[in-house]
């Protein structure tokens, strides 16, 4: 049953051939295209839009034996941190019904939380894997810029834009990745890092809850823990909103002329806010990236990756009258992981003392250096049992 709202489509397909990923329930966030039925973005503006073949993720998950079950909700065109600005209703956290599941990818995180899908295809822009994964208590993965083909997913963004999978455990999110990749290489074995960097501009104004569960995930991995500075961190957020909103306007202009009302009222503001950026905004935004890139690869030079908490706060409850404000919070910690050239995992390391939802942490390591974070997490899953948990029924 799916009391969280998280699939937008069933999908019924002939049996896949075998391969390594055979008896994996596949669920893909509904804009990765998924011929023979509408891929709608969670919009009243595609509601029949039907693509005439499967975007290349799509394509080779199935190829590996994935059997595609459900196309899942989001925020709609991908646009928000909370998922209840879909066409399709708003999708809820499976551990609690009144809050949200994270977005964009809220249904791919709920669905996966739920056990309706084993493994599910996000996209991730400012945080839209992260988040979700975060506040469901379930692991995904922002790969390396460029590693996984987007063709056939509608897009946000292009300098940031990612596709990637969710799983609830760090072997099976590693197997999806060599798929999607087209990798032939194993599994790494599991890992500790020796040297953990704790990026200390972004401690500041984290839920003490939130604050415990992450310290004792750092104390389960046992390693040393380097203080590192990183010049400009704290602007990555305005970098990530001048990128976005302005190709979200470029992207929706015709849209926005003729019929604004066919958008969520929140997706209306929000992709409204870009008509103000001029080319000369973001094109200085696109250099602050480079140069903040750079200083990131930098500080990962002394240590084997970085951690964070995914959140800086407990998972918000849906407020419709508040989307703006949590969104801003929400994505603090995701949007600087961003504007990095390398992988992002999201692992779920426990609950939150008082509210008992879903803490997650984020380990970020140097482009295509994936295998350094699933070493990492595969370790950990080892160690405890926080992602062997499951939401109440």
């Amino acid at each position: 049953m799916d009391g969280a709202n998280s699939v937008i489509r069933r999908v019924d397909r002939p049996e896949p051939p075998a391969g390594p990923l055979s008896g994996v329930r596949l669920g893909v966030k509904d804009n990765v295209d998924v011929a023979g039925g509408p891929t709608t973005c969670a919009s009243a503006f595609f509601a029949s839009r039907v693509p005439d073949q499967d975007a290349e993720v799509v394509r080779r998950l199935e190829g590996a034996g994935a059997s595609l079950v459900a196309t899942l909700n989001l925020s709609e065109f991908a646009v928000g941190v909370t998922n209840q600005n879909s066409a399709a209703g708003p999708c809820r956290n499976p551990w609690d019904p009144s809050r949200i599941p994270g977005g964009s990818s809220g249904g791919s995180g709920a669905a996966v939380a739920a056990g309706i899908v084993d493994l599910a295809l996000g996209t991730d822009t400012g945080g839209s894997i992260r988040l979700p994964a975060s506040c469901c208590g379930v692991v995904g993965l922002r790969p390396t810029h460029g590693s996984i083909p987007l063709h056939g997913v509608f897009p946000v963004c292009d300098d940031v834009d990612t596709v990637g999978p969710l799983a609830r455990t760090v072997s099976l999110v590693a197997q999806a990745q060599r798929v999607l990749t087209g990798s032939v290489s194993a599994l790494p074995e599991p890992a500790a890092p020796r040297r953990i960097g704790i990026p200390v501009q972004l401690l500041d104004d984290v839920d003490p809850g939130v604050q415990a569960v992450v310290d004792a995930a750092v104390a389960v991995f046992g390693a040393e823990v380097v203080p590192v500075e990183v010049e400009g961190l704290l602007d990555a957020q305005d970098i990530v909103y001048t990128l976005v909103y302005a190709d979200l306007a470029r992207i929706h202009a015709a849209r926005l002329a003729s019929e604004p009302e066919r958008f969520h009222p929140d997706s209306l503001v929000r992709i409204g806010l870009g008509r103000g950026i001029a080319p000369p905004e973001r094109a200085a935004a696109a250099e602050a990236r480079a140069a903040l890139q750079a200083r990131i690869s930098a500080a990962l030079d002394g240590v084997d990756l970085l951690l964070t908490s995914t959140m800086p706060v407990d998972v918000p409850r849906a407020d419709p009258d508040d989307v703006l404000r949590v969104s801003r919070r929400l994505g603090q910690l995701t949007y600087p992981w961003s504007l990095h050239a390398g992988p992002t995992l999201a692992l779920p390391v426990g609950f939150h003392p008082v509210s008992g939802m879903p803490v997650g942490i984020q380990l970020t390591a140097p482009e295509d250096a994936e295998d350094v974070l699933f070493a990492a997490g595969l370790w950990f899953q080892q160690q405890t049992d926080h992602h062997t948990r499951r939401p109440p029924r």
